[in-house]
């Protein structure tokens, strides 16, 4: 016997592997039907019954389902006892338990028997499933885990069997019919076992006989559920009193005077679910007179800073404007606003149970005070640090703890309450209600939204029985995501690049649908609009003003608070302790910087003493010493660690203090740095001190800093990555299915402006439109003009528009570290940093200082890896251990090496400009390269020729007023530096050190209120010394117009520090530091690439990877050349490197493959390293093999190198295995070495090509290195074809290259088109070619072929708007490199010098070009240099052929040529 039975019930278990004992997890039955059906397939009985709630109530989201409502199940229902007295009679007569994904309908049904606690053998009976792996191969049908075919739906299952669907799915009784019909088909077909079946092989052979067609369906009447429901559902409504909560009219007139304001809203934070951004939000507020605005983002707190200083920014203002108001009489009509801090939590079960998604319930919490803010805080906290899983989550426990200060709000349909009486049952919902009333009293309220949606309906219905019988107060909410109703669609295009999704994709729940908002109601409606909407329950809308009254006023802002520093007993004030002081931190900051300064000056004057006392006196002021005792702490075990330290950065440099603690290594009182820049004495302001760090050391660092102060009072700084204008383009167009190639073009027409400024109307934006190029003003026009259109791409642009600005995702600051006095949670939220177990802050660098944090920038500098790289080679080859920090300043080879400008690779001075002034400049004082490295930016950059002009006396240094000389003479008399502008600020015109770095402030950011006040000031007070007032107005106006542009001097200083620092390596140890500048740009193989032709350049030889040389990164070998590093292959692991090194370094060199395999640890170095050297040419060396042999199959298909490796691997075992003599000395059994087997070895070229796909490069020689001549009839490069192709339109771009990569295509339309790399020494690209020029020259499309192009770039198509299209590539010529010389080489012309010209020169000249013999003419241009006279003399009767040979021959012998 067969009973296949199917169930309906209230919902889902939130546990699927819970007992059937646990009753509060197993939803209820509502409705059952069987069929008992006999071996043969014979039905013997069927039932169906629907089961009364007996203490439930059926959720909407269950009856939407299955359509069996509670009113229905009542009225037609049978007792729960009385249908398991039934069904128990039918088990008795079972076999089987048959059914679809049945387990499921077993535990609700077990379940049910232990509530009533009736015995039943349920549980006991073998089971046979429709719903299996075996089901789903035979269905095949795609996406399931793994790879795998997906589990069969019943109609699915049904549709693949009978080749139809069938109706009434998800009613018990259809159900159970068409399962039946299945399960019988499957049993006929055999796809059951007879094991499983507990059958003979009779039984299917009789089972076929009596079933010799497919299985027809009973034809059981089945009720249609959801419509009797709704016959119920209008009969009670008819019968119910229509009375509304209130009268629309009358409640309108009672919150006419009531003011409004929104306690739900999501903003841009609320990460890629929102389009709100803070600024606007607060707008819309303001302008319509809510009281309030509430910021309630989905898990986090990121915004918190953001929101409340934007909403007390606005009441500032809003305040003045009253005041002003009232003066003149008026009514004051700006809106004050009260903001109220929340988040919207996500309340899980258990928050550390990380073994099932679990993403809880939705609730809404509001902070009445700061510190309910801090409590929000800390709940934000622990929901990112210790709840984390798929999404932030904490749980009641979290609550309870954290409950002070707190208003809750229950929250949309995904809350606790409204999403119970969904999917639960009313009884849940109410259990749930009375826990949040019994923990939060009168600060918990019932949210009531309104979206024009069926279930909030329903929801409401019972939320509003509730707050009445269990006095709960309802506000009126609508959960805001958007601004507009008309930004609904950019809405659901956000929701779309969140999910991964196209729009067209239908929403909904399950495989084939996307999430999405039902309609587009959820945007910040106005206060009418939601009085209208909740007019007939007022008190929704009033009660919102009591939770606003509730909330105090609070700024996050705060003074910046340091943590303790430990100093000496000896130096401890008891004062302190009383009234929280910092004598002691002062006292002990003063006596470790006066030791330092008696190390650092020797001998303290007078004047040190003054500078001294004055920084300290600030600093006491301020009160940061424990600041700079922090700094010098880490700084100090940096140096300890032997990790490198910079010398100072920014304005920091300006403090002797700082110099005298090592913070700094540049002495400020040598250069004229001044503190004040740093640490004004009239402003309090934080100190900022940015520490360089080697990059490899950085993080020791960082760690050192966690050990002192314990990981949870030190943190990281988040980063929001927003969607900027190109990418939102990218990402709308992605969601709207635009194809990729407008999406390009269209991204491609936006200039460097934001969307907002192209289609804003505001002064701001058309003054950022107007400052643009006219080619870009052109862009912009084409971009308005397609979004005004009406097609895809113009719903593109408008939606992007919308995006633009969209928090996309998350990130950590590069370098901004946190420290705390206690836990960071008491201060701020936190999160954890992707991949790490450090705590990062939700608020950004923008805020944190403002927030009260102390902030340090621990930068990864590489150039300081790359110094003491250096200094490492040079000790290892030279025995010299070099002192970056004392390297003369006076180096003349030093200055010689920047007056040539052969700076690349020296840091900050490398650009082709900056060499280019270095040449003309011929530096010989640091101070030049102090004063270039501060000039060489846009704007200051007009006075570098003026400046070189006036150090070699090719102009005259003048001075406005002769006083200025002492502070301008080091800069030939201009003014480079904002020191400078302060000095002179103090010496003119008598300003104290705090108006001098004010003065410096306003101007450069053109603070044009604080300059107004201090110009008639400066004047006055300089006339008053007895300067001429028109001069000082000129001297005033060129501080105006170039302070804004005025360097730090200090920055400058320490930059051009670190830079001398390399030149010096590099003039005097150039392999060394080459070197080091190699290995510090491994993994950019074209920085590689470029300096290795540096090498080349420094007449520098630059090697391969060498088994018996290399190291990890690059090195120096005993000749000088520069060896490449093994750790730059790919597929060689730094683990195997250093097992070949360590062996190296122990045992010696390697002699051949065998010995390297029979030494090294072949557990660090695997099959793939070995391929990886070889193919990169590391065992070149071994003379008795070459590259190709490595790679010969022997007739089983078995590689040399693997039988090397192999041979290696036995002979290691052996010498490791326990097998000795019995005198104990090694077993000496000897294993043959594999012969080498004999092959070709590879061409140059295809040896080149492999060498570059393990490294990325060419190594041992480039396949253009034969035609260096050729490549002079090329004016461009491949990198041309990768930059914009507009600017080079009506050009003709001739270039070279080796085709890469060649694919021969057919267009759809039969057309044959090509797409081929062509690749040169810098670069690679790829090119397409289509119609004639393709038939043109196709048959120069072959991979390896070495070709000389020649382009032209044409204007782009116009489209029928008079729309022109991107710039186009015509090709015109297409030639073999090796053809150059004898089609575009006329004449070879030969300069020598009169004292050259003799007999035997012209025997030399004559044999020379007798063996070279050709068709091309012959010039010989003689010249004197003395007279200066140049003779010219063509050959008449010599004919040559101008070859590479010839042209190397030429070089060679170092006589001057030129091609025609």
């Amino acid at each position: 016997m067969y009973l296949i039975f199917d169930t309906e019930t209230t919902g889902l278990p939130k546990s699927w592997n819970a007992p059937i004992t646990d009753t509060d997890n197993w939803p209820r039955c509502i409705q059952i039907a069987w069929q008992l059906h006999d071996s043969m397939g014979k039905i013997v009985e069927h039932n169906n019954f629907l089961l009364q709630p007996e203490g439930f109530n059926i959720p909407y989201d269950a009856e939407q389902i299955h359509g069996i409502s509670t009113d229905l199940a009542q009225e037609q229902g049978i007792s729960l006892k009385e249908c398991l007295i039934l069904f128990n009679e039918v088990l008795q007569k079972t076999t089987f338990i048959v059914g679809q994904n049945v387990n499921f309908d077993l535990n609700i049904m077990g379940c049910e028997f232990h509530r009533l606690e009736i015995s039943n053998n349920l549980n006991k009976l073998p089971v046979l499933d429709t719903c299996t792996e075996h089901t789903a191969q035979l269905c095949q049908i795609p996406g399931g885990r793994g790879g795998k075919f997906k589990l069969p739906t019943l109609t699915e299952l049904h549709n693949h069997l009978f080749g139809v669907n069938f109706g009434d799915a998800h009613n018990a009784t259809a159900d159970v019919e068409a399962t039946t019909r299945c399960f019988l088909e499957l049993i006929r077909l055999r796809e059951f076992s007879k094991e499983k079946l507990d059958a003979d092989e009779n039984y299917f052979k009789s089972f076929s006989e009596a079933n010799p067609k497919p299985i027809e369906v009973i034809g059981l009447k089945h009720i249609n559920l959801k419509r009797e429901s709704e016959k119920i559902r209008k009969r009670l409504a008819s019968l119910k009193e229509n009375k509304a909560t209130k009268n629309t009219t009358v409640g309108l007139s009672q919150l006419e005077n009531v003011q409004f304001a929104h306690l739900h809203n999501h903003t841009q934070f609320s990460v890629l679910q929102s389009t709100i951004q803070i600024g606007n939000i607060v707008k819309a507020a303001a302008k319509d007179n809510m009281s309030a605005i509430a910021l309630t983002d989905t898990g986090n707190m990121m915004a918190s800073f953001h929101f409340v200083s934007a909403i007390l920014k606005h009441n500032k203002q809003a305040f003045a404007k009253n005041e002003i108001s009232e003066e003149n009489g008026e009514t004051p009509n700006e809106t004050i606003l009260k903001p109220i801090l929340g988040c919207e939590f996500n309340v899980c079960e258990d928050h550390l149970d990380k073994k099932r998604k679990d993403n809880g319930y939705q609730i809404v919490l509001l902070a009445k005070t700061k510190k309910g803010y801090h409590n929000l805080a800390k709940m934000s906290s622990i929901a990112f640090i210790n709840g984390f899983y798929y999404v932030p989550r904490i749980d009641r426990k979290i609550i309870e703890q954290y409950k002070e200060d707190v208003i809750v709000l229950t929250g949309n349909t995904y809350g606790e309450v409204p999403n119970k009486i969904l999917n639960i049952g009313e009884k849940q919902a109410e259990d749930a209600l009375i826990w949040w009333k019994q923990q939060f009293g009168d600060d918990l309220y019932i949210e009531l939204m309104r979206h024009n949606q069926e279930d909030e309906r329903i929801v409401n219905e019972t939320l509003l029985k509730f707050a009445k019988e269990h006095e709960v107060k309802v506000v009126a909410t609508n959960n805001i995501f958007y601004l507009n109703k008309e930004d609904a669609n950019a809405h659901d295009i956000l929701l779309c690049v969140k999910e991964g999704e196209k729009q067209a994709t239908p929403k909904g729940k399950g495989r084939g649908y996307r999430y999405g908002l039902p309609n587009d109601e959820y945007y910040f409606k106005s206060s009418d609009e939601m009085k209208e909407l909740f007019a007939d329950i007022p008190e929704a809308i009033s009660n919102i003003q009591e939770i606003v009254d509730k909330i105090e006023v609070f700024s996050l802002a705060r003074d910046v608070l340091l943590p303790a520093f430990d100093i000496p007993a000896e130096f401890q004030s008891k004062e302190d302790l009383e009234d929280g002081g910092k004598r002691g931190e002062n006292n002990y900051l003063k006596h470790i910087t006066f030791i330092g300064a008696k190390k650092r000056y020797g001998e303290i004057t007078e004047a040190i003493k003054e500078r001294l006392d004055f920084e300290l006196e600030v600093i006491e002021n301020t009160g940061y010493p424990g600041y700079f005792l922090i700094v010098e702490d880490f700084i100090r075990e940096a140096r300890n660690m032997d990790v490198s330290v910079g010398p100072g950065r920014g304005s920091a440099a300006g403090s002797v203090v700082a110099y005298c603690l090592w913070i700094t290594n540049i002495d400020p009182i040598k250069y004229d740095l001044l503190f004040e820049r740093f640490l004004n004495p009239e402003r309090v302001s934080m100190p900022d001190i940015d520490i360089d760090f080697d990059d490899e050391g950085r993080g020791r660092v960082m760690d050192y800093v966690i050990n002192k102060y314990g990981a949870n009072q030190v943190a990281q700084i988040i980063t929001y990555g927003t969607m900027a204008a190109k990418s939102s383009i990218r990402d709308t167009a992605r969601v709207l299915d635009l194809p990729l190639f407008e999406a390009d073009r269209i991204a491609k027409l936006i200039p460097n402006v934001k969307l907002k400024n192209i289609f804003g109307t505001d002064e701001k934006s058309k003054g950022k439109i107007a400052a643009l190029r006219s080619e870009e003003k052109d862009m912009v026009n084409e971009l308005k003009a397609l979004s005004e259109g009406d097609g895809i791409e113009s719903e593109t642009i408008n939606k992007a528009a919308i995006l633009e600005g969209s928090v996309r995702n998350t990130g950590i600051h590069a370098c901004g570290v946190i420290i705390t006095p206690s836990d960071i949670t008491d201060f701020v939220p936190v999160a954890l940093a992707k991949d790490s177990d450090m705590y990062v802050t939700q608020f950004d660098n923008s805020v944190v200082e403002s927030a009260g944090l102390l902030k340090m920038d621990f930068l990864g500098l590489k150039t300081l890896t790359l110094i003491k790289d250096t200094v490492k080679i040079v000790k290892a080859r030279h025995g010299v251990q070099l002192d970056p920090e004392n390297f003369p300043l006076d180096d003349v080879k030093t200055y010689e090496l920047f007056q040539r400008g052969e700076t690349i690779g020296i840091f900050q001075y490398e650009s082709p400009g900056m060499q280019k002034h270095m040449r003309a400049l011929k530096p010989t004082v640091f101070g030049d390269l102090i004063a270039m490295n501060a000039l060489y930016r846009p704007g200051p950059m007009e006075y570098i020729p003026s400046f070189i002009n006036r150090k070699h006396g090719k102009e005259d240094i003048q001075y406005d007023l002769p006083a200025m000389e002492e502070y301008l003479a080091e800069t030939y008399g201009i003014t480079v530096y904002q020191e400078q502008v302060m000095l002179l600020s103090q010496k003119l015109a008598n300003f104290t050190k705090g108006e001098a770095d004010v003065l410096r402030k306003a101007m450069g950011k053109k603070q044009a209120a604080v300059l107004a006040k201090m110009k008639p000031k400066f004047i006055d007070q300089a006339r008053e010394n007895g300067h001429e007032s028109e001069k000082l107005e000129k001297i005033w106006k060129d501080w105006e117009a170039f302070a804004s542009y005025a360097f730090n001097k200090s920055h400058s200083t320490c930059y051009a520090w670190i830079a001398y620092q390399t030149a010096y390596l590099k003039a005097h140890y150039p392999a060394e530091y080459m070197a080091s500048v190699l290995s510090n740009n491994m993994n950019d193989i074209k920085s590689v690439s470029f300096f290795m032709e540096e090498c080349k350049s420094m007449g520098l030889e630059v090697l391969g990877p060498d088994i018996n040389e290399s190291y990890l990164k690059f090195s120096v070998n005993k000749q000088g050349a520069v060896r490449f590093g093994m750790g730059a292959i790919k597929g060689v692991g730094s683990s195997a490197v250093k097992a070949i090194i360590k062996e190296r370094k122990e045992h010696g060199h390697f002699t051949s493959i065998f010995d390297v395999t029979k030494r090294i640890d072949l557990r660090a170095a695997n099959k793939k390293a070995f391929d990886g050297l070889i193919l990169a040419g590391g065992f070149d060396s071994f003379s008795s093999t070459h590259r190709a042999q490595y790679f010969a199959e022997d007739e089983k298909g078995q590689t040399f190198i693997e039988k090397a490796i192999r041979y290696g691997s036995k002979y290691q075992e052996n010498l490791n295995s326990a097998q000795v003599s019995l005198f104990g000395e090694a077993s000496d059994i000897q294993f043959p070495e594999p012969d080498i087997p004999n092959c070709e070895a590879w061409g140059n070229m295809e040896e080149l090509a492999k060498e570059k796909e393990v490294v990325g490069i060419y190594i041992s020689a480039h396949p253009l290195d034969d035609f260096t001549n050729e490549l002079k009839f090329c004016n461009a490069n491949v990198g041309h074809f990768k930059s914009d192709l507009q600017k080079y339109v009506g050009s003709n771009l001739v270039f070279a290259g080796i085709i890469t990569e060649v694919e021969h295509k057919v267009s759809k339309a039969g057309k044959g088109w090509a797409s081929f790399f062509i690749e040169d020494y810098l670069d690679s690209f790829e090119f397409r070619i289509f119609g004639e020029d393709y038939l043109k020259f196709k048959h120069f499309l072959v991979s390896n072929s070495f070709l000389f192009v020649r382009t032209t770039i044409q204007k782009g198509w116009t489209n029928k708007e008079g729309v022109e299209g991107d710039a186009r590539l015509k090709f015109t010529e297409f030639k073999l490199l090796h053809d150059v010389m004898d089609d575009l080489c006329k004449k070879v012309t030969i300069k020598i010098p009169i004292e050259d010209v003799h007999k035997k020169s012209v025997e030399n000249f004559n044999t020379l070009f007798n063996n070279h013999k050709g068709k091309q003419s012959l010039k010989f241009v003689i010249y004197d240099v003395q007279e200066e006279i140049e003779l010219e003399v063509p050959s008449r009767n010599t004919k040559i052929k101008i070859s590479s040979e010839l042209l190397k021959i030429l070089e060679d012998q170092h006589i001057n040529f030129k091609l025609n």
